[in-house]
């Protein structure tokens, strides 16, 4: 009687804990976690290691547009802003933070993911990356890191980390626990802060997306100046002018269309396009056309930049395809002297955060396209980069990465991260796909937008991955219209698989396509300037 006692209190001890497993399990229908104190409450001074984080405001924002939750406003010391929203009756235990675009400088309203009932709501959050941006274009705006050593700092790579940590704390004190899984995505710059996590913070988070990464930051920097400069003529205006782009695109398009069996207005692999200008060449015909200078334009752009002697000084340049995104970023539209997006990039970063803080800096119109240039940038450039091969620590604590990147990017040349991968694949030993995947998506422009192929979000791949062990074998791309209905989906397959039509139904139907090995063995890694960089990971601070 004494032994059957004993095992019926074994039983009942087990389903016990079963159950409160199975109720704090994230993820689950019905197992939302409810707040433990006011949101109110929250209004207070967070110690976290290294520093402090102050809420300065906490309001609860009924159920709407969004789901009901807490909308948290603070800083951590000494002026990293952030925005964190908490879920008030969809909560399950999870976190996702936000990464920002250009040079950050703005806070902007972190937004719920649509990750389906099944999940549920997460907590998120967004940064401003320690700064306040000014001026027309306030992403571009490199002005508050002049003369600021902290506000430097908190751009290249605190920020990021600072606010985990004061996220993390201010959801265990609203909750009564901290998220049991947190996740980062991020796109361009928000990519750039995605590896720069994995590389320098390993434990922060347990899935990241990085989206067309800037992790070769400084020397993307070059490479944007490279582009302005490089479509300036003697008089100060674009030599290709942004009304020739539709005539380009479309002889690219007649040209390599049809190179991976379908004619879908659609380059998969630009690779393997070949398209040499010279017949749009002006003759005596008249007509649209392109001038000497003009070809000779287009074809730098799509070589990218070298050195007198013939050395790269980036890993890749535009891609055949992405001509139409090169409007307003490579030559403006309305006002031919007006500085395109990659002359404000580089115009800003060269004069205030290139240097040392009190060091002369450069710009647009001095900085020089030599490996010394390269080498002299690079000293205090190398604090930003997240160019560290070394992910060993993130790997091994069952870290999961989603790299993607829109074949398209007028921005963040895609070769560049397939450089990064094939790197990255030789130094894990060829096993990199058990824990970090890519994905290339045709036609894509820079973090989106774009002709047939417009939106590509991983979030729901990542989650089951790192929750149940799931790895993504596709990612459904999405192209919408200008009304924001779907008109065409497409699967896009773990690199260096692609997507094959299997000769049945429409070909705006990702269900009609499968996994195809390339159609040539990939040699991804270039022999490029920057290569040692892989081997300086920058300074890591709390």
């Amino acid at each position: 009687m004494e032994v059957r006692v004993i095992r019926w209190g074994v039983l009942v001890g087990m389903l016990v804990a079963l159950v409160a497993a199975l109720a704090a399990a994230p993820g689950e229908q019905g197992t939302a976690i409810r707040p433990e104190v006011e949101c109110a409450e929250l209004v207070r001074d967070f110690a976290i290691p290294g520093t402090r984080a102050h809420v300065t405001q906490a309001e609860v924002v009924a159920e709407g547009d969004e789901a009901a939750h807490c909308a948290v406003l603070g800083y951590v010391e000494p002026e990293v802003r952030f925005h964190l929203k908490l879920p008030t009756t969809t909560y399950t235990g999870r976190y996702l933070q936000y990464g920002c675009g250009g040079f950050c400088g703005e806070l902007v309203s972190p937004a719920f993911p649509d990750c389906g009932p099944e999940i549920g709501g997460l907590a998120v959050a967004t940064t401003d990356d320690g700064h306040v941006g000014r001026g027309t274009v306030r992403s571009a705006d490199g002005r508050p890191a002049a003369a600021n050593q902290a506000a430097r700092d908190d751009f290249a790579f605190r920020a990021p980390h600072v606010v985990s940590m004061a996220a993390k704390q201010v959801i265990e004190d609203f909750y009564g626990d901290p998220p049991s899984f947190s996740y980062f995505a991020g796109c361009s710059n928000g990519g750039r802060e995605g590896l720069l996590l994995a590389q320098r913070y390993p434990d922060d988070f347990d899935g990241i997306i990085a989206g067309a990464p800037a992790n070769y930051q400084t020397p993307l920097v070059l490479y944007q100046a490279w582009l302005a400069r490089t479509n300036t003529g003697a008089d100060g205006l674009p030599v290709l002018t942004a009304d020739l782009l539709p005539l380009l695109h479309d002889a690219v398009m007649r040209h390599c269309d049809r190179l991976d069996g379908l004619v879908d207005d659609q380059i998969d692999d630009p690779r393997r396009c070949d398209y040499d200008p010279a017949p749009l060449k002006c003759t005596a015909d008249g007509g649209k056309c392109l001038t000497p200078a003009q070809l000779d334009v287009v074809r730098k752009l799509y070589a990218g930049p070298k050195d007198a002697r013939g050395k790269r000084l980036y890993p890749a340049g535009q891609e055949r395809g992405s001509e139409p995104a090169w409007v307003d970023w490579i030559t403006p539209t309305t006002d031919a002297r007006a500085a395109t997006f990659s002359a404000l990039l580089a115009d800003n970063f060269l004069k205030h955060m290139a240097f040392p803080v009190g060091s002369p800096g450069s710009s647009l119109a001095d900085v020089e396209f030599t490996a010394e240039e390269f080498a002299r940038l690079n000293v205090e450039g190398v604090r930003g980069n997240a160019m560290s091969l070394d992910l060993d620590e993130f790997r091994d604590a069952g870290g999961k990465l989603i790299l993607w990147h829109g074949w398209g990017d007028q921005g963040v040349p895609p070769r560049a991260l397939l450089d990064y991968y094939a790197r990255l694949e030789q130094r894990d030993g060829g096993d990199v796909r058990s824990w970090a995947r890519l994905f290339m998506v045709p036609g894509l422009h820079h973090c989106g937008g774009g002709g047939t192929l417009t939106g590509f979000d991983p979030i729901r791949e990542l989650l089951a991955w790192v929750e149940q062990g799931a790895a993504p074998d596709r990612v459904i791309a999405t192209g919408r219209d200008a009304d924001g209905d779907a008109v065409r989906t497409r699967p896009v397959f773990p690199y260096p698989l692609t997507a094959r039509y299997d000769g049945t139904g429409s070909v705006d139907d990702a269900a009609n396509f499968e996994p195809a090995p390339p159609a040539e063995p990939t040699r991804d890694a270039v022999d490029w300037v920057g290569v040692y960089l892989h081997e300086k990971p920058g300074p890591v601070a709390p």
